[in-house]
Formats: C-alpha cells, sequence, structure tokens
C-alpha cells in the first residue's frame, strides 16, 4: 500500500490517507476483501501518531470502505469500490462546477471549455502514448 502524505499541506493527513485509500479502492488497486495495515504499522510506515491513523480508518469505516473482523484486523468491504468511484465522481464534478464557474467569470462559452477539454482528453492513438 504506497500512501504518501504531506506534512506541509491544508489537507488534514487523516483526510490525505483516506483519500489515497479511496483512490486505490476506485481505480481496483485494492479489492473487496483485501486486508488494511494495522494502525501501528501504518503509523510507523508513515511517520505519524497512530491516533491520525485510527480517525483515517474510522472515516473510511463510517464511508463504508473498510470494515473490522474481530480479531484478524481492518478489511476492504464488498460495496467499497461502488462507494469509492462515487465518491470520486463527487470531487470531481465539485472541481467541474468550479472550472465552469473560472470560466463563464473570464467570458469562455460552453463550446469553449468543451474544445479546452477535449485537447486535455487522452487519446491514446494521439502520438504513440498516453497522457
Amino acid at each position: 500500500m504506497a500512501i504518501r502524505v504531506e506534512a506541509s499541506s491544508a489537507v488534514p493527513i487523516y483526510e490525505q490517507i483516506a483519500d489515497q485509500i479511496v483512490y486505490m479502492v476506485a481505480s481496483g488497486d485494492l479489492v473487496a476483501g483485501d486486508p488494511m495495515l494495522s494502525v501501528r504499522e501504518l503509523s510507523v510506515k508513515l511517520g505519524i501518531n497512530p491516533n491520525t491513523v485510527v480517525r483515517a480508518y474510522q472515516e473510511l469505516e463510517r464511508m463504508g470502505v473498510i470494515e473490522p473482523v474481530r480479531g484478524r484486523g481492518m478489511f476492504i468491504t464488498p460495496d467499497a469500490a461502488k462507494t469509492c468511484r462515487d465518491r470520486r465522481k463527487e470531487l470531481i464534478r465539485d472541481t467541474v462546477k468550479a472550472t465552469v464557474r473560472e470560466a463563464v467569470s473570464a467570458g469562455l462559452t460552453a463550446d469553449d471549455l468543451h474544445a479546452l477539454i477535449e485537447a486535455e482528453w487522452p487519446h491514446p492513438a494521439r502520438n504513440g502514448h498516453k497522457r
């Protein structure tokens, strides 16, 4: 599990951890039934207070992404993939809303914005590689 935290970020460390786990589940890097690192293991690996990991795990459990199995630890839930994909969609929707507001205030049209998106959209055939 490749989680990185940025202590100087404005985003609290527990949110950074939870967000990265959500992304890993949404992308299929973590799947239903996968075990999570223990609180101690993850806190040592990241060099952070165990309470921060506990808070991240509590948030993930509240979201339905992980669940405790008595005596065995925390595991990815069967419904986690859908939950995480939906969460990522919400985050992207928020970004799109902000982008549309910025485009409108800059005097761009919907066609202008669409052209910008189209130019950035990955096209595998373009230059023989993905972006």
